[in-house]
Parts: structure tokens; C-alpha cells; sequence
């Protein structure tokens, strides 16, 4: 295990694989007319090729404003972002981001219109390749027979899987997502988290998601990063792999919960509690 580095950041399991993408103590402000507010405080972290790397913590915590500095929309005022070693300050379609709203759509193009348009207006491809990428990705989220459909027509849970089909037919290297599914009702939102599973088991893309439901979190996640309240620092880092839709309810699941709650808000423990805990999953931060 790498020793670890200096200020909030958590211990890199193993140094076998590169980093696809790395954030070495970021700190992140923005300015209002009264103040400058900082958002996160030196947040450092890994993230290797087709994680499932989540960032959680409460409103307020920086975690949507560290996905925009990975996408390039922010420049930290310290610190550093590299993609494969490459420094990042401007956007860029090697990082697709899925936001929380789905009327991004233009209303007046059809399904696959909107997933082609960023190829064509990057110039990624030709108008023909451009197409059958597009019927690609679209089969692959299940609405191959909603191509010549327009936005208005589909419900919340297609809209945000155009949105995901048009972000992955750009093939980038990390795909972004700012907390997509929080506008969903409680259904909806289950069964795009078992079809973004399901898409992830058959691309392996790398995900970085953003979410404040623990529970989404352990789902959706094989590392989860924990961030506290404002400003954001990092609490300590989570292995999740070993749950999925079907561990909801479960004992283990819902202690694990609880265990990352009260991490997130640094509450007491009782010595009953402690004796339950079982930290072998989870890195401190430093």
C-alpha cells in the first residue's frame, strides 16, 4: 500500500494498475457577491480504469463541483487534475458528463438526432458513422425502436437513457454523472441503476458518479469516496463491490449503511457499536 500523502486523501490500494484519473489535493472555491466560499479543501483521490468510483456526502459538500472540475467547467485554486498524466483545464470529449436534467434534449431533433449531434459537432465522425454509432448505443439502452422518436414523447426514465446512450457513444474516457437519477421517482429511479449495472457489466466503461444517497452509493459503486459536510474533505474512502440491487434490505447492506452515515457525520459510537464495525473495507483519510 502506498503511504499516505499529505493533507485529506486516502491510501491507493495497489500501484499494479495506472491511474486513468487522478486528483491530488484539489481545492476548489467560487465567489458570491458577499464572499469567496471555498467548496472542497485539498480532496485528493485515484480513480482506475472501469471503476465505479462514487463521490457522497451531504448538500453542500463540493462533490457536484469536483465532477465539474473533472470535466474541466472549474479550475481548482490548488492542486492538481490529470487524466492519464495529462493535466486538465478546459472541457473536453474524452470526459462526457450526464447531468441531473434531461430536457438537454433539443426538443426538435429525434432520439437518435440528439445522440449523433455531439459526434457530428465534435467531427468525431461522419454523418454515416455517426449514425450507426448512434443505433448502436441506443440498442444498447434498450430504445433502438424510439430512434425516430422526439423527446417530448418519452418518459423521465428514456430521456435519461438517451442522455447516457449519447454520452457513451462518444466512447470517452470517464464517463461523468452528476447525480442523473434524483429527478426520478422511486421505480424509475431503480431500474436505471440496474440498467446502468447492466450496461457497465457488457461495456466496462469508468464511472465517476455523484450522488447523496448512501444507498445509491453502495449500488452503483465499487469505491465510494465519503466527503464531508462544507467544506469538502475526505472522510475516508469505501469498497462496495460486493453489493447490488438484490443486497437492498439485506443485514449487511443496511449495516454498511449505517456504518458510512456515521462516518459522513462523524457521530459517536457506542462500544456495542464499535464491536460491529468491520473497517477492514475502508481506507481513513490522513
Amino acid at each position: 500500500m502506498n503511504a499516505p500523502l499529505q493533507g485529506h486523501t486516502v491510501s491507493k490500494p495497489s500501484a499494479a494498475t495506472q491511474a486513468l484519473l487522478s486528483v491530488d489535493k484539489v481545492s476548489l472555491e467560487y465567489r458570491t457577491p458577499q464572499r469567496v466560499v471555498r467548496a472542497t479543501h485539498q480532496v485528493s483521490f485515484e480513480i482506475d480504469p472501469a471503476d465505479r468510483f462514487v463521490l457522497l456526502g451531504p448538500s453542500g459538500c463540493g462533490k457536484s463541483t469536483l465532477l465539474k472540475a473533472v470535466a474541466g467547467f472549474i479550475e481548482p485554486c490548488e492542486g492538481e487534475i490529470r487524466l492519464q498524466g495529462q493535466m486538465i483545464h478546459a472541457p473536453g470529449p474524452d470526459r462526457i458528463v450526464v447531468f441531473q436534467e434531461f430536457d438537454q434534449l433539443p426538443p426538435w431533433k429525434t432520439v437518435k438526432q440528439n445522440v449523433m449531434f455531439p459526434l457530428l459537432a465534435s467531427k468525431t465522425l461522419k454523418r454515416k458513422e455517426a449514425e450507426q454509432r448512434a443505433l448502436h448505443y441506443l440498442d444498447k439502452v434498450g430504445l433502438g425502436a424510439f430512434a425516430d422518436a422526439y423527446p417530448h414523447t418519452l418518459s423521465g426514465g428514456m430521456k435519461a437513457r438517451v442522455a447516457i446512450a449519447r454520452a457513451l457513444a462518444m466512447q470517452p474516457k470517464i464517463l461523468l454523472m452528476d447525480e442523473p437519477f434524483a429527478a426520478l421517482d422511486a421505480l424509475t429511479r431503480r431500474k436505471m441503476q440496474e440498467e446502468l449495472l447492466l450496461l457497465w457489466e457488457e461495456v466496462r466503461f469508468t464511472l465517476l458518479f455523484v450522488t447523496h444517497s448512501i444507498e445509491e452509493a453502495l449500488v452503483v459503486g465499487n469505491r465510494i469516496l465519503l466527503l464531508s459536510p462544507h467544506p469538502g474533505r475526505v472522510r475516508a474512502e469505501v469498497h462496495s463491490h460486493q453489493y447490488d440491487l438484490h443486497s437492498l434490505g439485506g443485514s449487511q447492506f443496511q449495516a454498511s449503511a449505517r456504518r458510512i452515515h456515521r462516518l459522513l457525520f462523524d457521530e459517536g459510537q457506542s462500544p456495542e457499536t464499535k464491536r460491529e464495525l468491520d473497517f477492514s473495507d475502508i481506507r481513513i483519510a490522513y
